[in-house]
Formats: C-alpha cells, structure tokens, sequence
C-alpha cells in the first residue's frame, strides 16, 4: 500500500470532509480544545486497535456474527479508553459525557473494519485506522480552535484576546460556542477543500 494511500484520510479523503462521517461528535465536543483533542485521539486509538484486531482474527470470523464481533471489539477499546480517561483527565472525560461512549457507534470505525480491515493483513489495517482517526482529528481541532477563539477568547483555556480589545468594545462571539456554528465551521471548511479541488482538475 502506497503512502499516498495511506495519506489519504488527512487530505484526499477525509473521513468527515469527503465521507461526512463522524460529523454528530465534531459538532458536539468542539466548543474548546482540550476535549475536542481528547476526543481526536481516544477515536484515533480504537479506529488504529480495533483495525489490528480484527484484521488478526479475520479468517476466523464467521461472517453472519462479524457485526457483532467488530461491536465486542470496538466496546473492549472504548471501555479502555474511557477508563484511561476517568482515571487521568477526569475533568474533561467529564466534558466529553456520553460522547465517549458513543464512540462505539462512531461511523468511521464500523466503516473501516468493514472496507478495510476485513480484507488486509494486519499492518496496512492498523495504519488505515490510524489515519482515518487522525483526519477525523484534524477536523476537529480546526473546528475547536476557531469556535474557542472566536466564542470564548480563549486557546487550551488560555486568554489569548488582549484585554485592551475588551476595553474597546471588542466582545466574545457567543454563537460560536453554539451547536450550530460547528456545523456551519464544517460545512465551510468542506467548500473550501471542493473549490480546492474543483481547481486542482
């Protein structure tokens, strides 16, 4: 597999910018960046893991339980994942709530191990997981840093917006922090990397 394949999910096929999967959790957990990062990373280890694994035990899989096998295995990484979390950055696990969780049911996952993993060797599927998870990621930090910005003034809770900006008028866009933004941020961010394309053809 060529690396350009494997590249791919960071430009040419982003999981959430081409595929628009994965989109539910960017708009919910990118209002700062500390917990859309948290997040980038916990879906980037299951995606990478649960590809390892069930490449490993694909020839012994029957295929009528392979669903519910891909499930076991994708709970087995996020109840891990969530526990790591619970026990080290119990704040922002909080933050994250039942979006962790719900990782399970992440789009990305399920569509990897069914397209990728399934039908490859165990090292090409552990680099696609790992790919996909980090395009997934990369949206979402571009997303969280201008909602952060923009809404709070701040970056990784830090202010950053000079005070003097305040004293003269300059106020705290509250609709970026807002569900609704987030969605506008991805849609804007997918017209930008279409005109890109578009162009490049």
């Amino acid at each position: 597999m060529s690396l350009k394949k494997y590249l791919g999910p960071l430009s040419s096929d982003n999981p959430i910018l081409v595929q628009t999967l994965g989109v539910c959790s960017a708009l919910a957990v990118t209002a700062q960046l500390k917990p859309a990062l948290v997040m980038a990373l916990s879906v980037t280890v299951v995606c990478a893991f649960s590809n390892l694994i069930i490449s490993l035990i694909r020839n012994t899989i029957p295929p009528r339980i392979r669903i519910i096998v891909q499930l076991l295995i994708v709970s087995f990484w996020v109840i891990l994942v969530d526990q790591v979390l619970q026990a080290y950055v119990y704040e922002i696990s909080k933050l994250l709530s039942v979006f962790v969780g719900l990782i399970i049911t992440n789009c990305i996952i399920m569509g990897r191990l069914e397209a990728f993993a399934l039908s490859h060797k165990p090292w090409p599927s552990f680099m696609d997981g790992l790919m996909n998870g980090l395009g997934y990621g990369l949206v979402l930090i571009v997303v969280a840093f201008f909602r952060e910005l923009l809404g709070s003034g701040t970056l990784w809770n830090i202010p950053v917006v000079p005070h003097a900006w305040y004293e003269a008028g300059y106020l705290n866009n509250g609709l970026m922090i807002l569900p609704p933004m987030a969605l506008i941020l991805v849609g804007t961010i997918i017209w930008i990397k279409n005109s890109k394309t578009r162009r490049a053809k």
